[in-house]
């Protein structure tokens, strides 16, 4: 780390299926459990060997809707040895606006998004007024677990996920952001599905409508093998689609890009630039800092 960038030594995720699980029945269970403090042990001792002192691990939405939250803490942290901070939507909004600015002093009104499984977060920040960070129950996961049973889905499911994203994005925070940007697993899939997008890293309403197109035109294993997307994560980004869609309007945006950094590399910099202290400093840390 140089300043406020980020030099990148690995960069590895998998797909664990979290909110899904989360969103059938509530908790993760003894199995889900063991695949997640199992693949966090491997993070954990992988960042140990390229010479890491701290290792910090997030709980999202995930984590802190499950009923078996606690027994997830434990384990996690006695098998990694490294603590697992379950955070609010407000600090996982936060810390994703941290991520995408880099850190650097913000000096217009941005918003940033991410559409998670079981989540939508907020962050609304400008260079006088404290942030404003919002979480809503409405996710890719959930959407899908409520309203779709046929692969691809139906018109009819696709119709209704749009109807209660809409309905669900009405109460985001009122904001007149001078830029709009969407992060995580939802917004960077979706580009895989369409080059030219990609190309730009950008997302319209018009391209939003030609993916949804595409992904109800071949079942989720079909869409996985040729956008090079995972399974479970084609199965639902019809639903995030949606979601993204619902939110452009509520803004009465036609575009929103897409950045590539968020809450893991906004949780990177605020530790390092404010160490044990950093959750405690949060909404300070969201202005961005010099130096």
């Amino acid at each position: 780390m140089t300043g406020h960038r980020l030099q990148v030594v690995v960069d590895e995720s998998v797909f664990l299926g979290l909110g899904s699980a989360i969103v059938e029945r509530g908790y993760l269970g003894r199995a889900a459990r063991g695949e997640l403090a199992a693949t966090l042990v491997r993070y954990a001792d992988s960042a140990r060997r390229l010479g890491a002192t701290d290792v910090t691990f997030l709980g999202t939405e995930p984590i802190r809707s499950a009923a078996d939250a606690s027994a997830i803490v434990h384990e996690v942290e006695a098998a990694s040895g490294a603590p697992l901070h379950v955070v609010s939507h407000e600090e996982e909004a936060f810390l994703t606006l941290i991520g995408v600015t880099e850190g650097m002093p913000v000096t217009h009104e941005t918003l940033v998004v991410d559409v998670g499984g079981g989540s939508s977060e907020f962050c609304i920040v400008d260079a006088i007024r404290p942030p404003r960070a919002a979480g809503l129950r409405v996710g890719s996961a959930m959407l899908t677990g409520r309203f779709v049973t046929h692969d691809p889905p139906t018109p009819a499911e696709v119709d209704a996920m749009r109807v209660a994203a809409f309905d669900a994005v009405r109460d985001a925070p009122d904001a007149q952001p001078g830029d709009m940007v969407a992060v995580g697993g939802t917004a960077s899939n979706l580009l895989k599905v369409l080059p030219a997008a990609a190309l730009d890293r950008t997302l319209t309403r018009e391209r939003i409508a030609e993916v949804e197109a595409i992904l109800a035109s071949e079942p989720a294993a079909v869409a996985a093998e040729r956008h090079l997307i995972n399974p479970i994560r084609a199965r639902i980004l019809p639903a995030g689609g949606a979601i993204l869609d619902a939110i452009l309007d509520r803004y009465g945006a036609e575009r929103i890009r897409v950045s590539e950094a968020g809450v893991r590399e906004g949780t990177i910099l605020a530790v390092a630039h404010a160490g044990r202290a950093w959750r405690d400093r949060l909404a300070d840390l969201a202005h961005g800092w010099r130096g």
